[in-house]
Formats: structure tokens, sequence, C-alpha cells
């Protein structure tokens, strides 16, 4: 099994980005700089910040900062996260004479946040910045004065203010005065000051910035403009730019393109886009992914496989030919015949479909997940004695991958009807002479027609091979099964709330409702009855399917996917026809 994290060893020729990124940085005539590393989920944009890091951090000129902005998602603060790490590792790593120093620049960043609980009182108008700290309280506030407060905004001001008497102790001297300009100016000298001291440049990696919701996205963006344009300053910032884009449309009411843009360009300097995999790089990732998970290989003809692979990426513009499974078998030291020779061979296979395939694209997340619910199947077969090899599972849970729900049903239905499981279909299709037209698929399988068909042609055959095996493998191991890479961030975090849902006129489950894209709601449904499978005890209302009913009654597609899958409870509970009995389509009778 792999894991599902960033690795700072490259499989997949992204120390070319890296190295590019750290010859920049390691330039001083080009600091101050920002770059953006941009890619969408999953493409290894954390990957490439890994070889990064591990490339400046063997110089010690470079002082190393790393901040994952969704680790401060639930902070109201969040504005200021950023500026409390920043200042806590400068007085972590600064010398015994610099301490005092490093102490008071600490020491000003908590002034800043003092001076954001004037701002969110509504100060905005005097030109001081807000930090968050109260922002329910200054939206209570508001409603007081314009009449239309209750008893709980009073309260939460009283309660905003009782904190921020707490907070102040010891920050501010008596009749100190609190201008915010003047701290920023002073912070940010105080802070160039400490830089020059050190004589030490200052990398600052911010990480899964796209995976925040927009204020706080926003607010990571307007805290580093404090440290933009300091010299000996870089910052490496990863995100899907296009969840960039809508934070800051929607923080700033839609401004338009060109404003976004503007916006962007002032904050990123330099954007570096993480580039496609082709069908070369997916082949070299599945092979060191085979390779990396052999306990019994030794491990310098491991690195001696993965430099060759990354020399002949390298070189793949040029007519020098790809690399082929035996040189790599070869170089390994291995036989031919063994196990990890074969996988190696089973993998080259899949490449093209994985490679080219539109719901996987050749995206090493997915990649990596989908060969985790090959080997997870394979074992399970194993233990259970199923006459199955890990390529006949390989195919069958590629075909899941990219097929929607409606396709994997028919084909479970196909052959469970087949005698002994083998459906006369694969013999027709895989002796066909020529192209196969489309409309003679099965019904559901039409909609990803060119998949299919290339899929069909894919070792091993299936003709004559009794499927039901696997078709029950992929049953049990349904609640494994990859459908939610293909989300979004945003349909990710919706998806979340709605599993939480405490009722059906539930607030947070509405906005989370409308904040899924038009076309990935069928996926959040299918994710949702996907993680309602895993647990079968209908006994009292839930919260998972009070979610799904929701999302129902909002589209018609995620109506009939629930629809079909409270079908097959054998007995439908009161509580759950109650909350489907609103639409004339949504009996639920059981599995006849």
């Amino acid at each position: 099994m792999w894991a599902d994290s960033e690795s700072n060893v490259d499989y997949l020729n992204y120390s070319e980005v890296s190295e590019m990124i750290c010859e920049m940085i390691a330039d001083d005539a080009m600091l101050p700089i920002s770059l953006g590393v941009y890619g969408t989920w999953g493409v290894g944009k954390s990957s490439i910040l890994k070889l990064v890091q591990k490339e400046l951090e063997a110089d010690s000129q470079n002082l190393i900062i790393t901040f994952d902005a969704w680790l401060y998602q639930d902070f109201d603060e969040a504005k200021s996260a950023l500026m409390t790490v920043i200042a806590k590792t400068l007085y972590d790593q600064s010398s015994k004479g610099l301490k005092e120093r490093a102490a008071g620049l600490y020491r000003r960043v908590n002034k800043l946040k003092l001076l954001g609980i004037a701002a969110d009182a509504g100060a905005l108008a005097a030109g001081i910045p807000t930090f968050g700290m109260f922002g329910k309280a200054a939206e209570s506030l508001e409603d007081i004065w314009e009449g239309t407060g209750d008893e709980a905004d009073v309260k939460v001001v009283k309660d905003a203010a009782n904190d921020a008497g707490q907070r102040a102790k010891g920050l501010l001297k008596p009749n100190e005065k609190r201008n915010a300009p003047e701290e920023i100016a002073a912070f940010r000298k105080e802070f160039e000051d400490l830089l020059n001291e050190t004589g030490r440049r200052l990398v600052v990696f911010v990480d899964n910035l796209d995976r925040c919701l927009p204020a706080n996205a926003i607010s990571t963006l307007e805290a580093m403009r404090l440290f933009l344009f300091l010299p000996n300053t870089a910052f490496i910032v990863a995100a899907d730019e296009e969840m960039i884009r809508l934070a800051v449309a929607k923080h700033f009411s839609d401004p338009g393109d060109r404003h976004i843009t503007d916006y962007l360009d002032k904050l990123i300097q330099v954007p570096i886009r993480v580039p496609k995999l082709g069908l070369q790089e997916v082949r070299a990732y599945l092979a060191m992914l085979a390779i990396a998970s052999a306990k019994s290989v030794d491990a310098g003809k491991v690195e001696a496989v993965r430099a060759a692979l990354i020399s002949k990426l390298r070189k793949s513009w040029s007519e020098e030919p790809p690399f082929e499974v035996k040189d790599v078998v070869s170089t390994l030291g291995i036989s031919e015949g063994s196990e990890l020779a074969a996988t190696l061979e089973s993998m080259d296979r899949l490449a093209p479909l994985l490679a080219h395939s539109v719901r996987v694209n050749g995206n090493p997340r997915i990649v990596k997940r989908l060969l985790n619910v090959i080997r997870m199947r394979s074992k399970t077969a194993k233990r259970r004695g199923m006459p199955l090899s890990e390529s006949f599972i390989a195919k069958l849970a590629l075909f899941e991958r990219i097929v929607g729900e409606e396709a994997i049903q028919q084909l479970g239905t196909l052959v469970n009807a087949a005698p002994n499981g083998k459906p006369t279909l694969f013999s027709e299709f895989e002796t066909w002479v020529g192209e196969i037209p489309a409309e003679t698929l099965p019904i559901h399988w039409q909609k990803q027609a060119p998949f299919v068909l290339d899929w069909l042609k894919l070792d091993p055959m299936l003709a004559g091979v009794d499927l039901g095996p696997a078709v029950y493998l992929a049953r049990e191991t349904l609640p494994l099964r990859v459908a939610s890479t293909r989300l979004s961030p945003v349909a990710r975090q919706s998806l979340g709330t709605l599993l939480k849902t405490v009722s059906t006129i539930s607030r947070a489950s509405k906005d989370a409702i409308a904040a899924i894209p038009a076309a990935e709601v069928g996926d959040v449904m299918e994710e949702m009855i996907s993680a309602m499978s895993r647990n079968l005890d209908w006994s009292k209302a839930r919260p998972d399917f009070r979610g799904a009913a929701m999302l129902a009654k909002a589209d018609a597609t995620a109506h009939g996917k629930l629809v079909r899958f409270a079908k097959t409870i054998e007995t439908p509970p009161r509580w759950m026809t109650a909350l489907m009995k609103d639409d004339e389509e949504s009996s639920v009778g059981g599995n006849s």
C-alpha cells in the first residue's frame, strides 16, 4: 500500500521545477520574490514544495518556515496566524544576541492582534486594518446600532469586550496610543532590521491555501502583504489557481476577471504551473510505486532505477526511445518470472488508460489511491482463496473508477445473470473485427464509450472468465472506492457538512448544497451513498440520510440516485419514508 501524502523523493521529474525555483531563490538579485506553484488537487504541488525545501535546507543561509494555511482554518485570527508563525520561528532560530530583538517583534505581533479589536468594532473608517478577531461581535454591534439587535447580540458584544480586556493585559500601557498604521510600519522596520542582522534569507512555504474557506484564504494572502518586498524574503505559495480566483471573486463581490488577475499578480510575481503528466511520466510513476512497495529490493538498485527513469523523462523531447520494463527488471537484478516483474508488466499495461482517461488524467494522487484499492482487493482475494489475479482486479477497478454508478451496476447485473459468471458480451467484443460501434455497448456504458472501447482491449481478456468473485469483491470493498478523489475542495467540504446534517432546515446544509458546483452534485450524492453504505443500522434517524434527502430535494439527478439506493434497503424505517414522502417518485419499497 502507498501513503496518501507528499514526498521529497522525485518519481515524476518534478525536480526540474524544484531546481528552477531554488535557482531563483538563491539569486539574491531576485529577492524579494513571491512564487505561486499552481495546479489542481492531487497533481503534486506539496511534493514540489518538499523537494524545494529539501534542497534549500542544505544551505544554512536559508531560514525555512512552513505554514499550512488549512491548519488555521477554524481560527478567528486567520490573518494574524501567518505573522505569529513567522515571528515565533525567527525567535526560535535567532542567536542569543538577537533573542531580545526577536522577542520584541513577537510582542509587536501580539499588539497588532489587539489593535484588531478596535478595527472589528467599527474603526475601519479610520484606516485601521481588521485581523478578524471579533467578527461576530462587530456584526452584532452593527445590528444593535441599526435597531435590529436582540439579547443574543448584546451577549456577543459583552463577551467580546470581556475577552478584549483579558487579551489586552500586559500588552498596552496606560494611556498608550493605539495607532495601527504606525504599528504596522514599526513591525516591518523591526522585521527588516532583524532579518538583516541574522544575515539569512527567509523562505516561507504556504501550502493548502486552496483548501481554506474564501475568507481564510484571503486573510492569509493579505497577511503576506506585510512581508512582501522586504529584503531577503521569498514566499512560495502552493494552490489551485482557480480556487483562489473563486475566493477573490467571492471576497470582493465579483470584481471581474481583470481585477482578480491584477490582485493575484500583485501578490504572486512568478506563477509556476505543475506540468501535466504524459504517458511516459505515468509509466515511470507506476513502476517506481511498484518497486518502492517491494521490501526485498536493494535500496541502491531502487535509486539506480529512479535516476535512470528521471534521465529518460528529461530526454523525452528527443528521439531517444522510452524505457522498457525489461530494462527496469534487469537493473533491479530480479527474475523476469518474479512477482515484482509481473506487477511491473501489469502496471505498465494500465498506464495508457490512467494517463488519458478523463477521470484520472494522470493525476498522481488518484493513481496512487486507485493502486491502493487494487492492492487491498488483491490481499482480500488471497485471504479468501478467490481465483483472482491482480491484473483482473486492476482491470475491473479501473472500470469502476472511470464509469458512473449505473454502468457499474449494469456490469454486476450482467455477471450475476450469466451462467457461471461469464457474460457472452466479452467474447463478442474481444473477437470483434474492426472498430466496435459505440451503440452496441450496454446502454449505460455508452456514456463513456471511448474509455470502454479501449478498456475492452486491455489485458487480461475477460472472455470465458468467471467474474462473479470479482464483482462480489468490489461490492464488499465499496466503502473504500476512490470516487471522492474526483471532487473539488468545495464539493468535498459540502459533502462533509451534509453528512452531519442535524435538521432538514439546517442553514449550514442549505448553504453547503448551494455551494456545490452543478457538475458535481451527482458525484456528491454518490459519495454520500458510499458513506451511508458503511453503516447499515437504520434503527433511528441519521444525519447522513437527512443531508442526502435535502440534496435530493434540490436536484433531480441526486434524487434519482438516492431513490435507487433507498430501494435496496429491505425494510425502510418510517422515519426514512417520512423524509422522502413529499416526492411521489420517492417510494422506498425494498428489493423487489
